[in-house]
C-alpha cells in the first residue's frame, strides 16, 4: 500500500552487553563495482565510528580476491563474514561467495544461496537492515546491472536512513543506480570519490534537531513552524497532512532536516518556502510508496479461500464485480488482487467482468502502477507459474499483461477528501489508516463502509482496526483483518454531519431517561406516520434525478414489472409498457421546470385482469445537501377530479408534439455533427494510414536492428568465453608464479611507482615485518632486519630511471644476501615500480673462507667426490700441476679423476706401494671409517721422504680429503 508502519529509529537490543548502536554502511555494488568501491573506501577515513558491510554479486565457483583487494584502498580491517558474526566500527565486512546475508540485532546471518533463479542480494540485506537499524541505516548503490537494491532502497528511506547513489555517468554499469534514482527517494547522486566524504560528513556532523514542537508539544497554531510546512504542503499538493499522525509528519521533517543540515524547525521552514524543490522531495517522503506482490502471503492466501472465490461463485456472468484499493502506491497490491480473481474466474470456467478501482493521492504512483512494469526483483514476491502467465519479459522489467491490467482503473483519489466509489464487493485498505489520526481514520472507515455494496468485504492491514464500526461488520477471518459489512450507510458524508445511531461518536454520552423516552416517542410518530401512508397516501416512488428507482411508499407490485434480462432500477424498465412514454414525459418536464406535473386519467390492465383508473402525478423534492429527487405517485381516479391549486395537468399531445419538434431540432444538429465528425475521421484515418505505414518501416527497421543485436550478441558470447579462457590461463600462470616463488625461496618484494607494497614472496616475512593484510602500505612504513640504510633511495632511483642495482648487504640475523632492485612497469607507458629480491649466499661466503684455509697449507690438498673425482684443491696442488706440466689442471684439477692425477703428481713408488695407496683410496671411497697414511722412499732421492695422508669427511654427502706431505722434516720419536 502507500507505506508500511514506521520502523524503528535505532537498532534492536540483543542478548549480549556489546550490542552495536551506531550506524551501519551497507554497500550494494555488481558489474564494475570494484573500482567504485576502490575509490569509496580510499576517501573514507578508518576512525568513522560506523560498521560497513560490502554485498556483491559474487560466483559460487571462484574464490574472491575482495578482501585483499580492498585492503589496498583502506587502513580499517577487511574480513569475509561468517554466520554469526557480529558488526564492529571501523571494519569492513564482505559478504562470501554463493551466500545470501541478513542482519538480526547486529549479527551477520548467512543462508546458501539458490542455485537457479533470480538472487537479489543487496534488496535482501537492505531490507533487514531497514528493519533492525531504523534511523541508523545508510544505504550506498554502486554500479552494476539489473535492479538488485531498489526495493531494499525504498525500506531503508522509509525507515528513516539515508540513501545515496553513485553518479550513473561515472558508473561502469549504470542499471543499479539508475534504478534507485527512479524511485525519486535518494538523498544524494554522488561519484565514487565524493560519496566516501557525504557518508562520513553525515555520521559526524549530524545536527541536533531543536524543534520547539519537542519540548513544548505538536500544537497548531498559525504562527507554530510546524503548521507552517503543514501549509505550504497543503498549498502545493493539495493533501492536508494535519490528517497525519503529528509524530511520523515529524519524524520525516526531522530526516529531511538532518539531510539538508538545517539546525531548527523554523530554518527548515524557511527552506521549503524557498526551495521548490525541497517541498516536493519531503512530500514525497510523506508518502513513502512501500509495498510489493502478495505481501503478507497468507493472507492473501485466506481472502482466495474465504472472500474472491465467493464472489465468484455468486456472481451472475452479467453482473460485474467491483473492487476499490485505496492508496494503492504503485498497483502491485491492485494487480495481485487482479491475478487471484483471474485464477478463481478459471478455477469456476466463468469470466463475469471484473472492475477494479486503483486510488491513490500521489499522482506519480498512479502512473508508476498505471504503466504496469516493474524490475526484475519481483521474480523474488511472484511465483515462476504466475509470471510467465501474467507477466512477459523487457529487458531487465516484468510487463503486466494485458488481460490483467484491463480490469484495472487508476486514478488520483484522496481518501479522505473526494467523493467515495460505491458499490463495491470488496475494499482492500492495507496498511494506510495507521498514519492517520484518529479523528480521519473514522472518516476513512465511514467513507470505505459507505463504498461497499450490502453484503461486501472489507480487508484491512495487520495493525489496523474498525474501532467503533465493529458493530457494523462481522469478521470473516479476525486475524488476517477480514470483515464483511452488516450495514450500508447512505448518509452525507460531509465531516460535519452527526454520525448515525449505529455510528457513535468517540466519548458521546449515554443517552439519559428523558432522552430514551423521547426516542420511544419518536419511534411511535414514525410508526403511526407509515400506517397513515401506508392507508391514505398513494403508492409513490422516490427516483434519484438520472430516474433511478430508490425507494417505494406503500404497494407499488401492482403497477411494477421486472422484465427478462440483467436486473435494473430505471423506472422506464420496470413500468407496464403503457405508462412508460407518459412517465418519460412527465419526468422530462417536471425536471426541466422544477413544477409538479400530473397526467390525464389513465387506465391499465392489472395482472389480476382487473382495469383500473389513474393519474401519475411527478413531484420535484430537494433532498438535503444532494440533488433534486421526483416523487412518482399513483393516485386512483374513479371519476375526474378537480385540477389542484399549483399543480399544471399535462397535455399528453401538445407535449408529445413540442418533444417531437425538439428531437428533430436535435437530431438535424446530431446530423451536422456527424458529419463533419465522419470528415474528421476521414482525415485520421488517411493520417493514421500514413502513420502506419512509418512504423512497418520502422518495424523492418527494428527487425534489421533486432538481427544486428543478435550478431553482436553472439559475438559478445565468444569474446565472454575467450575472456573466460583467458582468465583460466592467467589463473595458471598465477599459480605457476607463486609455486616458483615458493621453490625459489628467494625473499622478494614489490612496490608501485609510490613505494606501495603490491605483492610479495613468503619469505620476505623473514626480513620485513609484513603480512597479507598490509598490501597497498608504503613499504618504509615496515622494520626489516637488512643493514641496507639506502634501500629506499635505490628503490627511488631505480624506479625514476630504469637501472637495475646490486649489492651484497649484511643481516642482522647473520645472514649475507645479495641485494637485487629491477625496474618493472604492468603495461608500457604506465608508471614504473620496482621489485626488489634477496639471495642468501652465506653458503658462498663460507666456502670461500674454507678456499682460503686450505691455500695457506704448504701440503698439497685434493677433495674427493664418493665417485673418486676431485672437486676442490689448494694452492699447494695447483702449484704442483703445473710444475708437472699440466698448467690448465686438465688432468690433476677439479673434474679429473684422482688415479691419472696421482700418476702425474704422486711421488715414484714401488708397485706395491702404488697398489697399497690405490686400496687405502677406495676403502675410503666405500666408506672405511679409518685414516690411512702412506709413507712412501724414493730411491732416486734419497734425502727426499714423502707420505699420503688419506682421510674419509665425515659428512652426509661422504667422500675423501688426500694430503701430499712432505716429512723430510719430521723427527723419528724415540
Amino acid at each position: 500500500m502507500s507505506s508500511v508502519p514506521e520502523a524503528p529509529t535505532g537498532p534492536s537490543a540483543t542478548p549480549h552487553d556489546d550490542h552495536f548502536t551506531g550506524y551501519v554502511v551497507a554497500i550494494g555494488a555488481s558489474a564494475g563495482g570494484l573500482d567504485a568501491l576502490e575509490r569509496f573506501f580510499q576517501c573514507l577515513p578508518a576512525n568513522s565510528g560506523a560498521a560497513y558491510v560490502v554485498i556483491q554479486h559474487l560466483s559460487p565457483d571462484h574464490k574472491s580476491m575482495m578482501g585483499n583487494l580492498l585492503a589496498r584502498h583502506t587502513e580499517m580491517p577487511v574480513v569475509t563474514v561468517t554466520d554469526g558474526m557480529h558488526l564492529e566500527p571501523n571494519r569492513v565486512h564482505l559478504i562470501p561467495p554463493a551466500n545470501m546475508m541478513t542482519v538480526l540485532g547486529d549479527a551477520l546471518r548467512l543462508s546458501p544461496k539458490r542455485p537457479r533463479g533470480l538472487a537479489l542480494p543487496i534488496d535482501l540485506f537492505f531490507t533487514s537492515l531497514a528493519k533492525e537499524f531504523g534511523k541508523h541505516a545508510i544505504g550506498v548503490v554502486l554500479s552494476g546491472t539489473g535492479s538488485d537494491g531498489t526495493r531494499g532502497a525504498v525500506a531503508i528511506n522509509d525507515a528513516g536512513g539515508l540513501l545515496l547513489a553513485q553518479e550513473p555517468e561515472s558508473a561502469k554499469f549504470d542499471g543499479m543506480p539508475r534504478s534507485v534514482i527512479a524511485t525519486g527517494l535518494v538523498d544524494a547522486i554522488l561519484t565514487p570519490d565524493d560519496l566516501g566524504p557525504r557518508v562520513n560528513e553525515f555520521i559526524t556532523q549530524a545536527p541536533q534537531i531543536r524543534a520547539e514542537s519537542r519540548s513544548q508539544g505538536l500544537t497548531f497554531d498559525k504562527d507554530d513552524a510546524f503548521d507552517e510546512a503543514m501549509h505550504l504542503l497543503k498549498h502545493q499538493g493539495g493533501i492536508n497532512f494535519r490528517d497525519y499522525k503529528p509524530a511520523t509528519v515529524m519524524r520525516r521533517i526531522e530526516r529531511r532536516m538532518q539531510v539538508r543540515h538545517t539546525p531548527d524547525l523554523h530554518n527548515y521552514v524557511r527552506l521549503l518556502d524557498s526551495d521548490r524543490g525541497e517541498l516536493a522531495v519531503l512530500r514525497r517522503e510523506l508518502l513513502i510508496p512501500v509495498t510489493s506482490f502478495f505481501r503478507d502471503p497468507d493472507t492473501f492466501d485466506i481472502l482466495d479461500q474465504t472472500v474472491i472465490r465467493s464472489i465468484v461463485s455468486e456472481r451472475g456472468e452479467n453482473q460485474p464485480i467491483r473492487v476499490w484499493v485505496p492508496g494503492v502506491s504503485t498497483g502491485e497490491e491492485a494487480y495481485t488482487l487482479a491475478i487471484l480473481f483471474a485464477e478463481a474466474f478459471d478455477r469456476e470456467r466463468r469470466w463475469p467482468s471484473l472492475k477494479l478501482f486503483a486510488t491513490d493521492v500521489e499522482q506519480q504512483n498512479v502512473e508508476v502502477g498505471g504503466a504496469g512494469v516493474f524490475s526484475e526483483a519481483i521474480a523474488a514476491e511472484i511465483s515462476p507459474e504466475r509470471l510467465e502467465r501474467f507477466f512477459y519479459k523487457r529487458g531487465n522489467h516484468f510487463v503486466v499483461k494485458n488481460e490483467i491490467r484491463q480490469n484495472i482503473v487508476f486514478a488520483r483519489h484522496n481518501l479522505l477528501e473526494d467523493p467515495p466509489f460505491t458499490r463495491m464487493d470488496l475494499v482492500s485498505c492495507r496498511n494506510l489508516l495507521i498514519y492517520f489520526r484518529t479523528q480521519a481514520q473514522a472518516r476513512a472507515l465511514r467513507r470505505i463502509q459507505y463504498a461497499l455494496s450490502p453484503g461486501g468485504y472489507l480487508l484491512l492491514g495487520p495493525s489496523e482496526t474498525l474501532a467503533d464500526l465493529h458493530s457494523d461488520f462481522t469478521a470473516v477471518n479476525s486475524r488476517h483483518k477480514i470483515y464483511r459489512v452488516l450495514r450500508h450507510v447512505s448518509l452525507p458524508l460531509d465531516s460535519s454531519t452527526p454520525l448515525p445511531p449505529s455510528l457513535p461518536s468517540p466519548g458521546r454520552r449515554q443517552p439519559s431517561a428523558r432522552s430514551r423516552y423521547q426516542s420511544t416517542d419518536a419511534t411511535a410518530i414514525d410508526v403511526g406516520q407509515s400506517i397513515l401512508l401506508r392507508d391514505y397516501a398513494p403508492t409513490t416512488l422516490l427516483l434519484n434525478p438520472h430516474g433511478e428507482l430508490l425507494h417505494v411508499f406503500g404497494e407499488a407490485a401492482r403497477y411494477l414489472r421486472i422484465g427478462e434480462g440483467s436486473a435494473s432500477l430505471d423506472i422506464t424498465k420496470l413500468l407496464p409498457q403503457p405508462l412508460v412514454p407518459v412517465a418519460q414525459a412527465l419526468l422530462y418536464k417536471c425536471a426541466r421546470s422544477g413544477m409538479a406535473m400530473r397526467s390525464d386519467q389513465l387506465g391499465i390492465e392489472l395482472p389480476s385482469g382487473e382495469r383500473e383508473q389513474l393519474r401519475m402525478v411527478v413531484r420535484p423534492y430537494d433532498a438535503p445537501q444532494s440533488e433534486r429527487h421526483l416523487l412518482l405517485s399513483f393516485e386512483t381516479a374513479p371519476e375526474t377530479l378537480p385540477p389542484r391549486e399549483g399543480m399544471e395537468t399535462l397535455d399528453l399531445d401538445d407535449e408529445t408534439a413540442q418533444r417531437v419538434e425538439n428531437l428533430e431540432r436535435e437530431l438535424a444538429a446530431t446530423r451536422e455533427s456527424l458529419q463533419a465528425t465522419i470528415e474528421e475521421l476521414e482525415t485520421a484515418n488517411e493520417e493514421l494510414q500514413a502513420t502506419n505505414e512509418e512504423l512497418m518501416a520502422s518495424n523492418e527497421e527494428l527487425q534489421s536492428s533486432n538481427e544486428e543485436l543478435q550478431s553482436v550478441n553472439e559475438e559478445l558470447y565468444t569474446v565472454n568465453a575467450e575472456n573466460q579462457e583467458k582468465i583460466e590461463i592467467l589463473n595458471r600462470l598465477n599459480a605457476d608464479l607463486d609455486g616458483m616463488a615458493k621453490a625459489a625461496a628467494i625473499a622478494t618484494v614489490f612496490v608501485d611507482a609510490e613505494l606501495r607494497l603490491t605483492r610479495f614472496t613468503p619469505e620476505a616475512t623473514s626480513l620485513f615485518k609484513i603480512r597479507n593484510g598490509d598490501l597497498g602500505r608504503p613499504i618504509d612504513d615496515f622494520t626489516n632486519l637488512l643493514q641496507y640504510p639506502d634501500f629506499i633511495t635505490e628503490l627511488r632511483h631505480t624506479i625514476a630511471n630504469g637501472e637495475m642495482l646490486q649489492r651484497e648487504i649484511a643481516a642482522a640475523n647473520g645472514r649475507v644476501y645479495l641485494a637485487r632492485v629491477l625496474p618493472y612497469a604492468v603495461h608500457t607507458g604506465e608508471a614504473r615500480g620496482a621489485v626488489a629480491t634477496f639471495v642468501d649466499i652465506t653458503t658462498l661466503h663460507d666456502i670461500e673462507r674454507l678456499q682460503a684455509v686450505l691455500d695457506s697449507l704448504p701440503e698439497q690438498i685434493a677433495v674427493l667426490t664418493p665417485q673418486g673425482v676431485i672437486t676442490q684443491i689448494n694452492r699447494s696442488w695447483r702449484e704442483a700441476a703445473i710444475r708437472a706440466g699440466d698448467p690448465s689442471l686438465g688432468d690433476s684439477g677439479p673434474g679429473s679423476d684422482y688415479e691419472r692425477a696421482l700418476q702425474l703428481l704422486g711421488p715414484d713408488s714401488t708397485d706395491a706401494q702404488r697398489q697399497a695407496l690405490l686400496e687405502g683410496i677406495s676403502a675410503a671411497l666405500e666408506g672405511h671409517p679409518e685414516t690411512l697414511t702412506i709413507d712412501f722412499a724414493t730411491p732416486a732421492h734419497p734425502d727426499a721422504r714423502f707420505a699420503i695422508h688419506i682421510a674419509p669427511i665425515r659428512h652426509a654427502d661422504g667422500g675423501v680429503l688426500l694430503a701430499r706431505l712432505d716429512t723430510r722434516e719430521w723427527t723419528p720419536r724415540t
